[in-house]
């Protein structure tokens, strides 16, 4: 039975932590009730230099909830380097990264879970659709796959951070010492077997997005 880490980078996430410590509790017990992760398997939440009660929620939580630990980053890093911190530090057996914002269908990390049992290393989340997106963001990020494709990046298509990472693909990645970091370029890299679960992704549950077009270029210009 594999110890499971979910990691999730926050930064100004007062709105949306609530639902998203409680929505993934019943999924962490139903997963530990059914002999799926064991009872210890836990949330690692990391606060990128949140400006709001961020940080002060996740010490809240993990007082009450013994499924809840957090990180908190001496200053906002940016959301690749809070979910690398998240990654590093992770002690589980298998570890699985996901946004705050529950757009993500929490539904797949048993699906990835499965994939992992059947021998995968690295389990990338793929989303089905981009309905939830405005026509510019489909279109630029479509676009951005295809052109980094065309720069031969060995990247999965429509699959951001939301993944499965089995302990020997993190101490892999532990291995790389790059700055400018993106992750979705950098660990198919690491070159173990991998499986894809496809899902539908919803609407932000609450607060705004943290990713703004000034951000997203710049994740772009690391990818490229």
């Amino acid at each position: 039975m594999v110890e499971l880490t979910i990691v999730i980078p926050c930064y100004n996430e007062q709105e949306v932590l609530p639902e998203t410590v409680r929505r993934l509790g019943e999924v962490l017990g139903d997963l530990s009730g059914r002999g799926k992760v064991a009872s210890t398997s836990h949330v690692c939440l990391v606060d990128d230099g949140s400006r709001d009660q961020t940080w002060s929620l996740i010490e809240q939580y993990a007082g009450e909830q013994t499924f809840v630990r957090g990180i908190k980053l001496s200053r906002n890093r940016g959301h690749q380097n809070a979910l690398l911190a998240g990654l590093m530090t992770a002690t589980g057996s298998v570890v699985i990264s996901i946004d705050a914002d529950l757009q993500d269908d929490l539904a797949a990390i048993e699906a990835m879970l499965d994939a992992h049992q059947a021998g995968a290393e690295i389990v990338f989340g793929v989303r089905k659709l981009r309905e939830a997106d405005t026509f510019l963001k489909r279109f630029t990020a479509e676009g951005y796959y295809r052109l980094l494709g065309l720069l031969s990046v060995d990247v999965v298509f429509n699959h951001a951070d939301y993944r499965l990472m089995s302990r020997r693909a993190i101490d892999a990645l532990r291995e790389y010492e790059e700055v400018n970091l993106f992750l979705r370029g950098i660990i198919p890299l690491l070159g173990f077997r991998t499986a894809t679960v496809c899902y539908d992704r919803s609407e932000r549950f609450a607060g705004e997005s943290k990713y703004p077009l000034r951000k997203m270029l710049s994740l772009a210009w690391n990818g490229v």
